[in-house]
């Protein structure tokens, strides 16, 4: 298990910049000021400077303090005390894995802060949202919120925030192996807290980040005298969750040292400290490294019994790391007694708790690689060849030239002790007789055979491995290659599968401009003879009048043509290969167009269909850059989804109300009484953001499948109906292609809901 415990750990530090030099005086002396605090606002001032310090010490004290005083700042109206309680409220539920929470205050603050136009103020809130990514391993989420908030705190030039901000920025790009970015940061952010002259406890876990990333780079002796000194500062101010996290990534550190007894125990330090602490994610992860290390210790009985208390704390904390580590850590001990089928099944649950995360390391290619293992014991090896293969894809070429290392320097041992005891024995023998420098001379000449026929041995190993290793990196390249032209097709068929159901309702949108292109032309015909004939008898004044007609119906003509023009237009750049070109696009109008020709598209394939679809658009909206071919597929597959719903929920009321003796339910239009398809298209403007919702009242999505929908290929359609896609493609959309969300809420047999939030 060597190497793979390294990254556990020290993304969870968020940092609350409070320097006092005792734990139980610091309390001692807020709560001595609050008794005497003269107003309101200054009492409550002194509680959110206690929680800094009560949040390192015992988080769900904090958080119950933190609630109690959130409803005294709100009757009173004090802002300042409610937008910083509320950060600190969103930072522990973070730490305690309650991100449902969590999304809670992030919602309550945007609500409080976006209105006032607060710089410093949106500046906190985007560090926090980058913590609160960051804690669920969404590392280009939670960097992109650093860098704004980094942005914003530069160029205020108040750098009281920067150091944290610095240092948090620097755990992302750890997290994503770009060691020369995070350096670069936490080094500015220790020389921040040098040029502050007070900034000792910023620079404890600034520490600790920096010896994390050490440790992930193998620099193990950097690594160890850094963590060392981290643990010397918050010993000094009483910074125990600096202590927390340093014991834990010491515990990594001595396992990748194989130095087994110092890694258990600094694990076991960690442990009762995150225990004491209430930091049920840093227990878990801790337990898993001490469980591991008594595996290698030989007592695999113990490690079971801490894995099981480590699965424990990890599920309460729902950090999927976290998680990860603990079931692969009891899958570990397991494969120590040789029970190889219950150690897959919690591989294989730790694997799943990864699996949504943005985060692939040599940890996920270790624990893949003993699945592989596992499975191959219990004679599935179709099974572990795959795992096999998966696991050799994420170690790529760290593991190779590792592996291709170690073997040439063992070689290399070999042939030189060879050599230095073939070199002994003719030293050895020239004070012996002829005979015994005979035989010395047979024994040299034969070990120097058997070097030479190992180093043929190896030369020819090592260069059959170099060629086999060179064939599967050119198959996962083809494969790889093969994948990326197959999503291409998929995609472009996506698109024309969605165009050819608008076919019907671009030629309805068509028809009515050529309908009156066509009428106001017979019109204007028979005004230009109505004219003529006012010519002929003199009366100029009457035949004017009908020319300003017939020229106010030619301007009519154009304006159709051009909607007409249009039509096709939007139909082209539909079909078309999206170029990735944004564009500031008015998304009322873009909405309305997709709204009507999808309905008619469906009226058109169903003629017994009806349904009402209403748009509630907010005035206010402003034109937003992004790429309108790619929006309007998103808004396509909703609005199609949404009518595809109704007509649904439909022939079930229909089907309900079947005669019992032609068992013929009828048409939509016998629904009158029973249920009345509607869908909604909406708007809103959120300040920095804009939200679209489409909601129809069909059938709802069942709650055990609605976690799959955005999944590609999954549909609930029959076969040949849907390629299951649509929400895929749409989600990527949305939330890689644009930065945006793509949420769903349902109520089964009633209603669905799908939001969309793209940033202005």
């Amino acid at each position: 298990m060597k190497k793979i415990l390294c990254t556990i750990g020290f993304v969870l530090i968020i940092m609350c910049m409070e320097q006092a030099t005792a734990q139980d005086p610091r309390i001692a002396k807020y709560d001595s000021l609050i008794q005497i605090a003269e107003t309101d606002t200054g009492r409550i001032r002194l509680i959110v400077q206690k929680l800094v310090v009560l949040s390192s010490i015992n988080i769900d004290s904090a958080i119950n303090l933190a609630l109690e005083t959130l409803e005294e700042a709100r009757k009173i109206n004090y802002y300042r005390g409610e937008v910083d309680i509320m950060m600190n409220l969103l930072n522990n539920y973070s730490y305690k894995g309650n991100f449902k929470a969590a999304e809670q205050q992030i919602k309550q603050l945007e609500q409080i802060i976006l209105p006032l136009n607060d710089s410093i103020d949106f500046a906190i809130l985007y560090a926090n949202k980058g913590m609160f990514y960051g804690m669920q391993s969404k590392y280009d989420l939670s960097i992109n919120f650093y860098e704004k908030a980094i942005r914003i705190t530069e160029r205020s030039g108040r750098n009281k925030r920067l150091g944290v901000y610095y240092s948090n920025i620097a755990i992302g790009y750890q997290q994503q192996s770009n060691f020369p970015m995070a350096l670069l940061y936490l080094q500015k952010a220790l020389n921040l807290y040098e040029e502050m002259g007070n900034g000792e406890s910023g620079q404890a876990y600034t520490l600790v980040n920096m010896a994390n990333t050490y440790l992930n780079m193998g620099d193990f002796e950097r690594a160890e005298s850094t963590f060392m000194k981290s643990i010397e500062i918050a010993k000094r101010l009483q910074l125990n969750n600096v202590e927390l996290y340093a014991y834990s990534n010491l515990a990594s550190l001595y396992s990748d040292k194989e130095r087994w007894q110092e890694s258990y125990e600094y694990a076991i330090k960690a442990a009762e400290l995150g225990d004491k602490m209430g930091d049920q994610g840093i227990e878990g992860a801790s337990l898993s490294k001490a469980s591991i290390a008594l595996v290698n210790l030989g007592q695999p009985e113990k490690a079971i019994v801490l894995s099981q208390k480590a699965i424990a704390r990890a599920n309460a904390s729902t950090v999927p790391l976290i998680i990860h580590q603990a079931y692969s850590s009891m899958g570990y001990a397991l494969r120590a007694k040789g029970r190889w089928r219950e150690a897959i099944t919690f591989y294989e649950k730790g694997l799943e708790a990864i699996r949504d995360a943005d985060i692939y390391t040599l940890f996920i290619g270790m624990s893949t690689r003993q699945l592989s293992e596992s499975y191959e014991k219990t004679g599935e090896y179709a099974k572990a060849l795959e795992l096999f293969k998966m696991s050799t894809a994420i170690s790529d070429s760290i593991s190779r030239r590792e592996n291709i290392r170690k073997a040439t320097e063992q070689t290399m041992k070999f042939e030189f002790e060879k050599q230095a005891l073939a070199a002994r024995a003719i030293q050895d023998a020239k004070d012996e007789i002829m005979y015994t420098r005979l035989v010395a001379l047979i024994i040299g000449l034969a070990l120097s055979l058997v070097i030479i026929a190992g180093a043929f041995i190896a030369y020819f190993g090592k260069k059959k491995a170099n060629v086999l290793l060179l064939n599967q990196k050119k198959e996962i390249e083809d494969t790889l290659l093969k994948l990326k032209n197959t999503q291409s097709q998929l995609i472009q068929s996506e698109k024309m599968a969605s165009l050819g159901e608008l076919t019907a309702g671009i030629a309805h949108e068509i028809q009515n401009p050529l309908n009156f292109v066509n009428n106001f032309a017979e019109v204007s015909n028979e005004l230009i003879k109505e004219m003529k004939e006012e010519f002929q008898k003199g009366d100029l004044e009457e035949g004017f009048a009908i020319a300003d007609d017939i020229e106010q119906n030619l301007e009519k003509i154009n304006h159709h043509g051009k909607r007409a023009g249009d039509i096709v237009k939007g139909m082209l750049q539909h079909s078309r290969t999206s170029s990735g070109q944004k564009e500031p696009t008015d998304i009322n109008a873009l909405a309305d167009e997709y709204l009507r020709l999808a309905y008619h598209g469906l009226r058109a394939k169903d003629k017994s269909f009806n349904a009402d679809f209403k748009t509630e658009f907010d005035a206010s909206l402003p034109k937003i850059i992004v790429n309108p071919q790619d929006i309007g597929r998103v808004l396509l597959n909703l609005i199609n989804n949404a009518f595809y719903a109704c007509a649904e929920r439909g022939r079930s009321a229909l089907n309900e109300k079947m005669n019992p003796v032609n068992k013929d339910p009828g048409g939509f239009e016998n629904l009158q009484g029973l249920y009345k398809p509607t869908v909604t298209v909406s708007t809103k403007n959120l300040g920095d953001k804009i939200e679209i919702k489409v909601k129809d009242n069909g059938s709802g999505i069942p709650e055990e499948i609605k976690n799959k929908i955005f999944q590609p290929f999954f549909t609930t359609k029959p076969t040949g109906q849907g390629t299951g896609l649509g929400l895929s493609l749409s989600y990527d959309i949305i939330t890689k292609s644009h930065g945006g969300e793509l949420k769903v809420e349902t109520i089964e047999k009633e209603e669905t809901i799908f939001s969309i939030v793209l940033p202005i």
